[in-house]
């Protein structure tokens, strides 16, 4: 008759394991294997499975009961799931998990976790490099992999490995982009993306604004824009007050009062990323050296620097917390300290 037991063995290493093994008929039968345990209540719990089976006179299929081994998810979706779980952060930080990681996922996003090695994040760093991207660049792309692997339990990690190697870069003072230049570059602009420039440029917000910006922001009467907490680097409400010429553009591109909807964007269709690769064309198809929307945060800084503004009034009038980091990083010496024409770029190019 059939019957179902537990054999133990010592292993190589000293170890003991239980093993369950039954037959089909009497003594006759062959000997079937029915696993191999760690611990004699696995080994027990097998057994009153395959004692089960051949009570309902079934042949026991054991492959039947192996777990398909857990899919290591791609590089793609392990970054998709760790900028929906950074909550913690503005949405200004969030705009550069994804600029950063989105450098990263052309080049590495269908490789598994588990198959991610050093030679990848250097092919990464190589590609990257390839493509004229900067030192600066690479770097947080690199660092916001490894946070993601991190996340993901992934060790050791390769993106934090001391053989990822960054391309050599001589350091660079920062100039600002002239006024001239960025007149000759917002003319070339196309027409959706002219006036988020022009706020960038008169505010010196972080790129993340031109996304951010709810119609809501918009202080029709004091003529100010508002820059919420929950979207700043600092998690500081600020106001942002607009000259007249700048202000009745925006309030032109909106509905009637009654018709508008609080929670529209300011600036509707243009994202970060967009705007970003607008400004580069522009900038190579006008000849003037190429500059980002964070270029224009520099700028501006500068320019209030040179007009006589303290250190704690710039640091107000832009969000920054650290006043060190506004005097060492962002003030530049300016080959030009003129304003833009808003009055002529408005009434030429926004308005006509």
């Amino acid at each position: 008759m059939p019957s179902v037991w537990l054999e133990r063995r010592q292993t190589v290493a000293g170890r003991t394991r239980y093993i369950v093994k039954y037959r089909l008929g009497g003594r006759e039968s062959s000997h079937r294997y029915a696993g191999s345990f760690a611990t004699r209540r696995e080994a027990l719990a097998r057994r009153s499975w395959v004692a089960g089976e051949l009570a309902v006179m079934r042949v026991p299929s054991i492959s039947s009961l192996e777990v398909e081994p857990t899919r290591s998810p791609t590089v793609a979706e392990a970054c998709e799931r760790w900028r929906a779980a950074r909550v913690d952060v503005a949405e200004a930080t969030r705009v550069l998990h994804r600029v950063a990681l989105g450098r990263v996922l052309p080049i590495l996003g269908d490789l598994r976790l588990n198959e991610l090695a050093v030679d990848d994040v250097n092919g990464l760093v190589v590609e990257l490099t390839r493509t004229g991207r900067k030192r600066e660049t690479i770097r947080k792309s690199v660092k916001y992999l490894a946070a993601v692997l991190e996340e993901s339990g992934i060790e050791p990690n390769p993106a934090r490995d001391k053989r990822v190697r960054l391309p050599h870069e001589e350091s660079v003072e920062l100039e600002p982009p002239t006024s001239e230049h960025v007149e000759a570059v917002i003319r070339l602009l196309p027409p959706a993306y002219r006036l988020p420039l022009l706020w960038l440029d008169w505010s010196g917000a972080r790129v993340a604004s031109v996304e951010t910006l709810l119609v809501g922001d918009y202080d029709e009467l004091a003529k100010r824009v508002r820059l919420r907490a929950s979207t700043t680097k600092t998690r500081a409400a600020l106001w942002v007050e607009l000259p007249d010429s700048l202000a009745e553009t925006i309030e032109a591109t909106l509905v009637p009062r009654d018709d508008r909807d609080a929670a529209a964007p300011l600036f509707p269709g243009v994202s970060a990323d967009r705007l970003r690769t607008a400004i580069a064309r522009a900038c190579k198809a006008a000849g003037v050296p190429v500059f980002s929307p964070h270029d224009l945060r520099h700028r501006r800084i500068s320019l209030l620097h040179r007009q006589g503004r303290t250190w704690a009034e710039i640091g107000r009038l832009v969000g920054q917390r650290k006043l060190s980091v506004t005097a060492d990083t962002y003030t530049h010496v300016l080959s030009d300290g003129r304003e833009l024409d808003y009055p002529t770029l408005v009434s030429e190019l926004i308005r006509p």
